[in-house]
């Protein structure tokens, strides 16, 4: 169990920092320190379903990070998204599934997804999950058809 929650801690934090980092050289913020604590983040629900805290950038225009929920058994159904999206779980599990089969994706694990690539994603059916979210461009969903 120790070992489980610092090997979420250092793959967050690794991400986090890498992301800063990024966006710093993009956005000349080399002197701007981010913190958010999922814990105490006040969570806004999206007409997805979702609910999500901006971390940097913002999901709506451009290249961005956020804390993500699902709820419980959330479903969001066959669909595509037109930039990369990488994902890091803190809590819960984010399951996905791909032509090529499904992944139980659990704290601490990384998960990218090709922009363009057609897949299917949810919440754990009894804990949900709580994923950082960081795309290179605006977050979209794109059914499938």
């Amino acid at each position: 169990m120790k070992r489980s929650l610092l090997m979420v801690g250092v793959a967050a934090a690794l991400m986090v920092a890498w992301s800063i980092g990024r966006v710093q050289g993009q956005q000349g913020e080399a002197n701007k320190v981010i913190f958010v604590s999922a814990d105490q983040a006040k969570f806004t629900a999206t007409e997805r379903g979702p609910s999500m805290v901006p971390i940097w950038g913002d999901a709506n225009t451009g290249a961005h990070a956020t804390f993500t929920k699902f709820v419980p058994g959330f479903d969001a159904g066959m669909h595509t998204h037109t930039n990369d999206v990488w994902i890091v779980v803190v809590k819960g599990a984010y399951l996905y599934k791909d032509d090529a089969g499904e992944k139980r994706v659990g704290p601490g694990d990384f998960l990218r997804v090709p922009g363009g690539h057609k897949h299917w994603s949810g919440g754990d059916k009894k804990e949900g999950a709580l994923f950082y979210e960081e795309s290179s461009g605006k977050f979209d969903l794109i059914p499938a058809k």
